[in-house]
C-alpha cells in the first residue's frame, strides 16, 4: 500500500514474486486506507458499536438507574466505537459522524424516537449530559501522544515527520493536510508541545474538561 492523496501502484518483488497492491487492509483491528483518512474506520467501528448496542438493548433501555445505564454504555458501547481513536486525525465530517453516534446512543437509552421531534439539547438535558465523545477522543490522544513525546522511539520520529525523501511536486496548489498533533490545538508549535509533555501533571491539566471543545476544521 502507498498512502498518498492520489495513490499510485508500487512495484515490489520478493523472490521474483510481485507483491499485491491493496487499497485497504485491517491491521490489529484498525482499517488502513490508501488515502490516509480515517472515515472508513470510524464508520466501521460505529456500525460495530451499534450492533453491540442492539444485542444489549433490553439491558441498556431497562428500568435500571440512568447513571448505571450511562456507565454501561460508556464501558460496553463506547469502548468499541473508540477503538484506536488515539491515532485518528479527525476532519469536520468525521467529528459530525461521531457526534451523531453519541446522540444516537443518548436517544436510545431514553427511548426517544426521532418521530418525537425532540431536539439534541433537550435529549442531553434529560440524560444530564454534555456532548462528550470528542473530548474523550482528545483526552485519549493526549495521554498516548504524551507518552510518546516523553520517550525516544520510532513512533516519535514518525510523528515528527523525520523521513528521508522529498515531497512530490504537483501542478495544482493543495491545502495542507491536517496532522495528528493538530487535534491537540497548541498553536505555539511542536517544540512547546514536547516541552509541556515532560511535565506529566501539567500535561494532564491541559486537556481537562474545561480546556474547551475540539474545533471543527476540515482539510
Amino acid at each position: 500500500m502507498k498512502i498518498l492523496r492520489q495513490p499510485t501502484p508500487v512495484t515490489i518483488k520478493i523472490d521474483q514474486k510481485q507483491l499485491e497492491n491493496v487499497k485497504c487492509f485491517k491491521y490489529l483491528g484498525s482499517l488502513l486506507i490508501d488515502d490516509g483518512r480515517c472515515i472508513s474506520e470510524i464508520k466501521s467501528w460505529i456500525a460495530t458499536a451499534k450492533a453491540a448496542f442492539s444485542k444489549k438493548k433490553n439491558l441498556l433501555r431497562s428500568k435500571l438507574d440512568l447513571n448505571l445505564r450511562k456507565k454501561l454504555v460508556n464501558c460496553y458501547i463506547w469502548s468499541i466505537a473508540l477503538y484506536g481513536a488515539e491515532t485518528w486525525t479527525l476532519r469536520a465530517v468525521d467529528q459530525k459522524h461521531l457526534e451523531s453516534f453519541e446522540m444516537w446512543c443518548r436517544r436510545r437509552v431514553e427511548k426517544i424516537s426521532w418521530t418525537y421531534y425532540v431536539g439534541n439539547e433537550e435529549v442531553l438535558f434529560r440524560v444530564s449530559e454534555e456532548r462528550n465523545i470528542l473530548h474523550e477522543i482528545r483526552k485519549r490522544k493526549a495521554n498516548w501522544i504524551g507518552q510518546i513525546l516523553r520517550g525516544n522511539c520510532l513512533l516519535k520520529e514518525v510523528i515528527e515527520g523525520k523521513i528521508e525523501g522529498r515531497r512530490e511536486v504537483t501542478r495544482r496548489r493543495e491545502r495542507r493536510r491536517k496532522k495528528m498533533l493538530d487535534d491537540l490545538g497548541d498553536r505555539r508549535g511542536y517544540c512547546h508541545l514536547t516541552e509541556k509533555a515532560l511535565d506529566r501533571i501539567k500535561w494532564r491539566n491541559c486537556f481537562g474538561r474545561d480546556c474547551g471543545p475540539v474545533v471543527l476544521t476540515d482539510y
